[in-house]
């Protein structure tokens, strides 16, 4: 059991391992996505797990145990949230001038890519002004490889139902190909066709209709790498 002289090692490197968790912060806090970075988040709750189990095992010198224990588990913690971290950072330079948003929210990155700069109207024929950042993505994609990539392709209203499901699904599996193509392993990547069902726009007026007409993709982490 705990006594009152005993446990104050271990209450320091809690509070060590919170400090230490917390330090590090998003460098796109005030842009949208989650605000604290995911290393802090799971650097801070690891050290503070690893800190209660540290001391709880090394029973002879329980402050000691608490600060090895924090130290190992919080950077053990740390490592999915430090690699979206530096992946969203990746992402913002090398789409920076090209019109493709980056958007983050927990560990989902999602981006965003206009229609004027991907497809001609009833086109699924990549556009010349969309082969930069697809290079861009595709070498980020090969260096960050602890993502799955799952590419949705967006429509307007206008048309029928079906030609804009089945031209949306051809858009996105253009870009898959594409990007399969660029030497991303095909394995991490799916593709689906949402049509004009998930506008972000009014489709009355042309700008509306030019904000559904998207691509997005969007990077979640593979199962056991958080």
């Amino acid at each position: 059991m705990f006594t009152l002289s005993s446990s104050r090692p271990v209450l320091a490197a809690v509070l060590l391992a919170l400090l230490a968790g917390c330090a590090s912060q998003n460098p796109y806090e005030n842009q949208q996505g989650s605000g604290t970075s995911k290393t802090a988040k799971y650097g801070g709750i690891g050290a503070v797990a690893g800190a209660v189990a540290g001391a709880a095992i090394n029973h002879d010198n329980r402050g000691k145990g608490a600060l090895i224990g924090a130290a190992v588990a919080g950077a053990a913690g740390a490592g999915y949230g430090y690699y979206a971290d530096k992946q969203e950072e990746q992402l913002r330079r090398s789409m920076e001038g090209t019109g493709v948003e980056v958007q983050r929210q927990g560990d989902t990155i999602q981006l965003i890519m206009p229609g004027n700069i991907t497809f001609a109207t009833d086109s699924s024929d990549i556009a010349s002004s969309f082969y930069t950042p697809l290079n861009n993505l595709a070498s980020s994609f090969r260096q960050y490889n602890q993502n799955s990539i799952e590419i949705v392709g967006h429509t307007d209203s206008t048309g029928s139902h079906a030609h804009n499901v089945g031209l949306s699904q051809r858009r996105a599996q253009s870009v898959a190909n594409y990007l399969t193509a660029q030497g991303v392993d095909a394995s991490r990547l799916s593709t689906r066709g949402a049509g004009p069902d998930q506008p972000v726009a009014s489709n009355a007026t042309a700008d509306g209709r030019a904000q559904n007409r998207r691509v997005e993709v969007t990077l979640r982490p593979l199962p056991g790498a958080q």
